[in-house]
């Protein structure tokens, strides 16, 4: 990497964005109406630029800004806030909620690991299904509690509605948005952050400079606003500085395999309806059926760190949740038009790192605003963007510099005094018990949601290194150790990784390819999406401690990798392929061995890197 020696151009704005999701949209969306009049006078003016409006930058690190596969259904209070109904129709793929239903699913197959509990359970459920609403192997609730209700709510395409956003912005002329432009660091002065530095580019994988070395800028700014998600370098690297107020961690996680899928005409689902699924292929992962306009539907499941299997892989299990005959009677027949993975920051509040200090405020689901017991985020998100330009505003128009006394003045009362704050201080206990059983989890969340958060069930959150057990310990009970060990022997010789042959031996069937919906892991990548990353730029996944990972004998990064990126070394170490990675995350904080000197961070290190996975339809 560059030394600090390294001769760098340098620009000066008067406020420097990190990441272009709903929380920094919502943030230069409200900052940018107060700019100027409707004259097109300045009212806040640059500091850069005497006489000019403020000069306003967004740095993202995909290739565009409608990178990422995400089906949202919101009640979308504070999105509906900032625009008219006329203006959210035009957004592509959104539609009102018209029908909810919460599914209980039940085994068709008899393969999955159901506790006790989850056996009795499904033993209630089948002895009264002649009383119960149980068909197709599911249970659906006859009633949904009020905390998970979106009825007046809306089906949105995460894609398209930040494409959507940055048009509207990029064309008031007031703010510029840059894709395609990582940032690979916070700048300091002291304990003052003074803008961000942009990744070196004409580097080789290692970071070392080539012929055609260009260091990265460094863009100066009075303010800083960190929106660059839960595995964002910037947000990280403050989070390593500053450290977490006391009680604070960010130690649950899950993973989001999602598809967006054309369906068949007889699919039998209209637009607006929205499915919610738990207890299947395990009991531990959620799942989410959402329908847009045209016969479209956002399809995937949740993959949450307190599921404990060392060789998880969401792809397989997204496909083994399709096929489940409750769903595959409206996904059969259906087309896969595009497919990702994003990491879920799912601490919630307890997540909430500091929000702000000299030079920058932290924004969106980096900063801890995802509702843990709603299971919403991208609202939550917007609106502490919207909060963090109010602040702004009023601080620009006072004169008054961007120090930590003045943002927490402004934004973090505003925060705390917001509905953002309020329901997330109900649900930050409400995943507790999830840390204990799944049974246990799911009282939890009905006491937390039906008390508000006056009654909840405990439970410790651990570190992946905690918990997360041997693959012998966990297939143990299925498959005789010294086959385990033979599969683990073949799969090394073949550079493969061992999930699949661990649950195909444990009892779960091929899946059988359709060609259209169903599809290899590979195929996804080339139907449903296409992974771009340019040529110059360094690795941005890297195993920090190599003898580590060869004395590791569970790799969960290589078998959760989301894009089959990391495949096995000829030496132990995992082998990163950016070409096939889609920037999700998962192998940071997937990785079951403890960062050598912070036991909160992992043996991976997740930093600034180009590409990504693009998407005919996101």
């Amino acid at each position: 990497m560059s030394s600090d020696s390294t001769v760098r151009s340098a620009m000066d704005v008067d406020i420097a964005c990190v990441g272009f999701g709903p929380a920094v949209g919502g943030f230069l969306t409200t900052l940018s109406r107060a700019m100027v009049d409707a004259d097109g006078n300045t009212v806040l003016e640059s500091r850069v630029m005497p006489g000019m409006p403020l000069q306003v930058l967004c740095y993202e690190r995909a290739d565009d800004i409608s990178f990422g596969v995400s089906g949202v259904v919101s009640k979308a209070r504070s999105i509906k806030a900032s625009f008219s109904a006329e203006q959210l129709a035009e957004v592509p793929m959104a539609t009102a909620v018209t029908q909810e239903q919460v599914l209980y699913l039940l085994d068709p197959l008899g393969a999955s690991r159901r506790s006790n509990g989850v056996k009795a359970l499904d033993a209630v459920v089948d002895a009264f299904k002649g009383a119960l609403p149980v068909n197709d192997c599911a249970l659906q609730l006859p009633w949904i509690p009020p905390f998970l209700q979106k009825h007046d709510g809306m089906v949105l395409s995460l894609g398209q509605l930040n494409q959507w956003v940055g048009t509207q912005l990029m064309s008031s002329g007031l703010v510029q948005v840059w894709p395609g432009m990582p940032v690979s660091e916070p700048l300091f002065d002291g304990d003052t952050v003074i803008g961000v530095r942009l990744v070196d580019q004409g580097v080789d994988k290692s970071g070392a400079p080539s012929g055609a070395y260009m260091p990265g800028m460094d863009v100066h700014a009075a303010l800083t606003v960190v929106g660059d998600g839960p595995v964002g370098p910037v947000g990280q690297m403050l989070n390593q500085r500053f450290g977490f107020p006391e009680g604070h961690h960010q130690r649950e996680w899950a993973i989001g395999m999602k598809a967006v899928v054309e369906l068949a005409p007889d699919c039998g689902l209209e637009a607006g309806a929205v499915l919610h699924t738990f207890g299947y292929p395990e009991p531990e992962i959620f799942g989410f059926l959402y329908v847009h306009p045209d016969r479209m539907a956002s399809v995937g499941i949740f993959v949450p760190s307190w599921f404990d299997n060392p060789a998880r892989t969401a792809y397989r299990y997204l496909q083994h949740w399709m096929t489940h005959p409750r769903l595959w009677k409206h996904l059969k027949g259906s087309t896969m038009r595009s497919w990702g993975a994003k990491t879920l920051q799912e601490s919630g509040r307890r997540g909430e790192p500091w929000l702000c200090g000299d030079g920058y405020a932290r924004i969106g689901e980096g900063s801890g605003s995802t509702n843990v017991l709603t299971g919403s985020g991208v609202d939550e998100a917007w609106a502490t963007g919207v909060q963090l330009a109010e602040s702004v505003i009023e601080l620009a128009k006072a004169g008054k510099p961007f120090t930590k006394e003045n943002l927490d003045a402004t934004y973090v009362v505003r925060r705390r005094n917001s509905w953002v704050e309020r329901e997330a201080k109900i649900a930050e206990k409400a995943r507790d018990g999830f840390n204990a059983s799944f049974l246990r989890g799911l009282i939890g969340m009905g006491v937390t949601g039906m008390t508000r958060g006056m009654i909840n069930v405990p439970g410790r959150a651990k570190r992946p290194h905690e918990r997360i057990p041997s693959i012998e310990k966990y297939f143990g009970d299925r498959i005789p150790l010294e086959e385990i060990r033979e599969i683990r022997r073949q799969c090394q010789a073949a550079g493969a990784s061992l999930h699949d042959a661990l649950m195909d031996r444990s009892g779960w069937p091929k899946i059988e390819f359709d060609g259209a919906l169903l599809v290899s892991h590979q195929d996804a990548l080339l139907m449903g999406g296409k992974v771009q990353a340019s040529g110059g730029f360094a690795d941005h996944v890297t195993f920090l401690d190599t003898a580590t990972c060869q004395s590791c004998f569970e790799q969960i990064c290589i078998d959760g990798c989301s894009g089959q990126a990391i495949m096995p070394g000829p030496d132990g170490v995992p082998q990163f392929d950016r070409e096939k990675c889609i920037h999700c995350g998962v192998c940071m904080w997937n990785c079951s061995k403890p960062h050598a000197a912070d036991p909160e961070r992992s043996n991976v290190g997740f930093a600034a890197g180009s590409g990504g996975l693009h998407s005919p339809i996101n």
